[in-house]
């Protein structure tokens, strides 16, 4: 059990108890000394502290945290074939020592949960369960158009799926993916969708990303967008997560919120690749679309903040509206938290008792949140990540007052696996 004492929640003073994975009791601060309990115990005062949800990162590739300034100031075509050049000689080994520093990251920067899109994901796998991160991943599929490529995928993706179900522990979400609608087939599209249905299975993609992606897509399918061409193949509905989302018509919006689609923003990438930075959040919003935050991968984001993410996606919102009251903090902070939770389909994402505990702890004891601002305010517009103390995800201390377990050695593995690979 966990004991969080006297910690802010929304403005007031709380404790909260955590039993197992859970948060069981929530009441205000000095309660606890009333409660009866017994075991094992870990109590932490937290006067001058906060409890936010743990984020959740929607979209991101931790197999390519070892690839920062990798391919800067390229166009994003050229760029995404950079990186396919070098992606082709990762093996296993690489994959799990990137992944362990991706999960070393995203814990200090308060994120509890990543939904991830890469190769080899048994060594993501392995290397989340050891750091204590909650996840979401599972086989990644191309072709190229490639035909005897896609037979291929399909049989890696059968052998994969029997697999993890052997190996898959609780707090891990099994999922499938393909790349986007310019690299994979329509057969293979068509295969890994019924595939993910059949076995109510998530699927996560890229989609829209890109005013080229869209242009080649009704070139080559009759004037249809990446999102009605998927339509047409019966691929959009709720179990599909879709990344970037960026370049979306009207009728677009429509369908992906008709089929409940999630969507996914990745504001960083896609200013930094320069592939755009309109995302039609209100529109979407309106039109009762679930939308999401991810930071995208190392090699075009190149950090995997979520906080900074959120801070960037409101400010670009205010300013190509021209409008001060785009994107409003509790909304931003759904977008970072219980939306994603919702995507995945787990308790999490929000402060509640019964929910997951998957927690993050803001020391406010510094510049940042000296202003009489809203904490939400000052911790989005004015804080950095390091004010984050400590963070527990599934009832478990995966860092504490800025103490990550092993971390030096997960940091000196990285740096051998970086020469002998790249």
């Amino acid at each position: 059990m966990i004991l969080l004492r006297n910690i802010q929640i929304d403005g007031s003073a709380r404790d909260i108890l955590i039993e197992k994975d859970l948060i069981s009791k929530i009441a205000p601060a000095g309660s606890s000394r009333n409660w009866d309990l017994a075991g094992d115990i870990e109590i932490m005062d937290c006067s001058g502290k906060v409890a936010i949800p743990g984020f959740v990162n929607m979209h991101t590739h931790t197999g390519m945290s070892l690839m920062r300034g990798i391919g800067e100031d390229m166009v994003f075509h050229d760029w995404l074939k950079k990186i396919w050049s070098i992606e082709d000689k990762f093996d296993a080994d690489f994959v799990y020592w990137s992944a362990k520093i991706a999960c070393l990251e995203m814990i200090r920067t308060g994120t509890t949960t990543f939904n991830d899109q890469y190769w080899f994901f048994p060594s993501a796998h392995k290397a989340a369960v050891e750091m204590g991160v909650r996840h979401s991943l599972g086989y990644d599929m191309m072709d190229r158009g490639d035909l005897e490529e896609a037979e291929r995928e399909k049989d890696q993706c059968l052998r994969w799926y029997e697999l993890a179900r052997d190996i898959w522990q609780k707090g891990s979400i099994y999922q499938v993916a393909f790349h986007a609608v310019y690299s994979v087939s329509e057969g293979l599209i068509r295969w890994i969708s019924d595939f993910a249905r059949e076995r109510n299975l998530n699927l996560h993609i890229h989609l829209c990303e890109t005013r080229k992606e869209v242009e080649d897509c009704k070139a080559a399918h009759g004037g249809l967008t990446p999102v009605e061409y998927l339509d047409e193949l019966g691929v959009l509905g709720p179990n599909l997560l879709a990344a970037h989302t960026l370049w979306l018509s009207e009728h677009d919006i429509e369908l992906l919120a008709a089929r409940g689609v999630h969507c996914i923003h990745n504001i960083n990438s896609n200013a930094k690749l320069a592939s755009g930075y309109m995302f039609k959040y209100e529109e979407m919003r309106d039109a009762g679309i679930n939308i999401c935050l991810g930071t995208d991968g190392c090699a075009s984001s190149n950090n995997l903040d979520l906080l900074e993410a959120m801070k960037t996606a409101a400010l670009f919102q205010k300013a190509w509206r021209s409008d001060p009251k785009a994107l409003p903090l509790p909304e931003l902070l759904d977008m970072a938290t219980i939306n994603g939770a919702k995507a995945l389909k787990i308790n999490a994402g929000k402060l509640t008792e019964g929910a997951l505990a998957d927690i993050s702890i803001v020391d406010t004891d510094n510049t940042f949140f000296l202003s009489p601002g809203s904490f939400l305010a000052n911790l989005v517009y004015s804080a950095h990540s390091d004010c984050i103390d400590s963070v527990i995800c599934g009832g478990k201390f995966v860092m504490r007052h800025r103490e990550i377990e092993g971390e030096r050695e997960i940091i000196e593995q990285a740096r051998k696996e970086i020469k002998r690979m790249l």
